[in-house]
């Protein structure tokens, strides 16, 4: 059983170490495994501020002789805890007697282990309290150049305590209160202070670093965001929190591994937080401030306007094209997370249908002289650019490629898993492989598009969530963008808080969907609040649904690659989704999050 220095989850975080209630404890024993030994002897100090508050020391009954080796080492006979108390009325006594404080014992794990033994033993709950290994203390300020070892014995001849270690569990324990005061004089220099501090004293963290965790100091135990600023003010990164002054105190501590991180640290000279009323808020303030300072050190959502679309195009005869922004009349997927996934989902689309892949703009009319291209000679293409008949089907297959964008996938899902089929049974695996990554990518930015739609068409939009403690949380979006959010008090009326929120949210002009006013990343944000338990929809300003034949219908496109999985069950939409928007009924239609 390891157990930590220190736990984390403290009551009293942020404690002076000299208003700290230590019991310093050593126990004797019959054997080295609390599975097979007992509790021979307690001794236990309190102190607090170098003070001595009271002592703890008793026998106690193993229920069986102590083993001749025991008795050597520590000059307990079995003799001498005949009549002695028994465990089961020691441990409540030594339980009330550390109430509160926080244990420390030289090898802790020993202790510590016995007494969980005991407690389950005796039936009694483990309070969970913070424990001190003096051990790992040390290992982190005595060198080997001054102790050969981290025993308590050379400990204390180190720092001359008042008392001599003996293998007797009261003076054992007086031995340790002055090893760890020394130990945490030594500490002192290297920034760790409080309680919270000591937590992560014997991690092995750089003293540079270490030092940098007075940057915490003053931040809020709020939620919010966090923002690690440079020498010239700069910011250099943003993170996002529910607890702002815990969050920021760990990058100083060995829990933060990342290499880039500690860079960042060392180069940091301050941190501004960004107090947050809800945890969604927190969330979009933090892809937005990514995107207004693009920060050195975030590696996402850094520049959404580089977020590629795919584009069918507005000519006389549409192709597909990787865009970067969203026109009016034009259909669109995604956006996506690399111009790759991108053109993974055009090739999907292109495989399905014989949309041309000539990049130039054709007229209506075909030029004379022209020529036919290589696709068209092969029949991947109608060369609507030389045969003036095959315009009208043309038209039809573009009418099928956008019905595929706008709403049911299953054409482009049959093809590539019929192509996958083929692939497997000719063990082309690495083929079917690719193709199974297009049809993934098509089917994510299909999804995307779909879902974003119709938020981004929702001039204003009010929802509300019941809080842990009975309030509610309220938000308000308007065209895919977070423009307010509050929270109101347990038994309090949440109605004047809406109004207000309407009264002073962020205007939001329209966008061209499926783009949404704000950050795609944020919109799939309030997507997923929106579609969280318990959420309701207090207001709409326009109907909010879905095709129910979408890409989101095909939750496991593996699946249905492999040809395995049966074609999506369609369900008619219930009474309730037919009226949960405002424009009343909707044919083939489901409210977002229907089953």
């Amino acid at each position: 059983m390891d157990e930590k220095p220190v736990q984390v989850t403290l009551e009293d975080i942020g404690t002076p170490l000299q208003q700290v209630t230590f019991v310093v404890v050593d126990l004797e024993t019959t054997g080295g495994l609390s599975a097979g030994a007992a509790i021979t002897e307690f001794g236990a100090v309190k102190v607090r501020g170098g003070e001595v508050l009271g002592e703890f020391q008793t026998l106690v009954d193993p229920g069986g002789p102590v083993p001749a080796q025991i008795q050597v080492l520590t000059g307990i006979t079995t003799a001498m805890v005949i009549g002695a108390p028994k465990i089961e009325e020691v441990l409540p006594s030594f339980l009330e007697f550390a109430r509160g404080s926080v244990l420390v014992a030289h090898n802790a794990p020993f202790d510590i282990g016995f007494l969980k033994a005991a407690a389950a033993q005796t039936g009694h709950a483990w309070p969970g309290f913070p424990v001190v290994d003096t051990v790992k203390l040390a290992r982190r300020v005595v060198t080997r150049d001054e102790a050969p070892n981290h025993k308590l014995a050379t400990l204390a001849g180190l720092f001359h305590a008042t008392t001599t270690p003996e293998h007797r569990a009261l003076a054992d324990a007086r031995a340790t209160v002055d090893v760890l005061h020394a130990l945490l004089g030594r500490m002192a220099p290297l920034g760790i202070t409080h309680l919270e501090d000591l937590a992560t004293a014997a991690d092995p963290v750089p003293a540079d670093v270490r030092r940098k965790r007075t940057l915490a100091d003053g931040l809020p135990d709020a939620p919010g965001v966090y923002l690690f600023r440079g020498p010239k003010d700069e910011v250099l990164y943003v993170g996002t929190s529910t607890n702002l002054r815990k969050r920021v105190r760990s990058y100083f501590t060995a829990a933060e591994k990342r290499g880039r991180m500690r860079e960042m640290v060392r180069i940091a000279l301050g941190v501004t937080p960004v107090v947050c009323a809800t945890r969604l808020e927190a969330q979009v303030r933090e892809l937005r401030l990514i995107a207004q300072h693009n920060p050195r050190y975030n590696r996402r959502s850094r520049m959404p306007e580089r977020m590629p679309w795919v584009r069918l195009t507005v000519e006389p005869f549409p192709r597909l094209s990787v865009v970067r922004e969203v026109v009016e009349g034009a259909t669109h997927l995604g956006p996506f997370a690399s111009r790759g996934a991108a053109q993974a989902a055009v090739e999907a689309l292109q495989d399905t249908f014989a949309l041309r892949r000539c990049a130039g703009k054709l007229p209506g009319v075909p030029r004379p002289g022209a020529s036919a291209c290589h696709l068209a000679e092969i029949g991947r293409c109608s060369a609507p650019c030389v045969r003036t008949e095959a315009a009208p089907g043309y038209a039809e297959v573009v009418s099928a490629a956008r019905a595929a964008m706008t709403g049911d996938p299953r054409a482009v899902v049959v093809e590539h898993a019929q192509r996958i089929s083929t692939l497997i049974a000719r063990e082309l695996y690495e083929d079917a492989a690719t193709v199974r990554d297009r049809l993934a990518a098509y089917l994510r930015g299909a999804a995307r598009a779909q879902r974003l739609a119709p938020l981004a068409r929702i001039a204003e939009l009010c929802a509300a969530r019941r809080t842990d403690d009975g309030g509610w949380e309220l938000v308000l979006v308007r065209h895919g963008r977070l423009a307010a959010t509050a929270t109101v008090p347990p038994r309090t009326d949440p109605s004047p808080a809406i109004e207000s929120l309407r009264a002073t949210a962020e205007h939001v002009p329209a966008p061209i969907a499926p783009a949404p006013a704000g950050h795609p990343e944020e919109a799939d944000l309030i997507l997923g609040w929106l579609g969280s338990p318990g959420v309701r929809l207090v207001s709409l300003s326009e109907p909010w649904s879905l095709p129910v034949r979408s890409a989101a219908a095909w939750a496991d496109p593996a699946a249905a690659i492999a040809g395995i999985a049966p074609l999506p069950e369609l369900h008619e939409p219930t009474p309730e989704q037919r009226t949960a928007t405002p424009g009343g009924p909707v044919p083939d239609m489901a409210v977002p999050g229907a089953a």
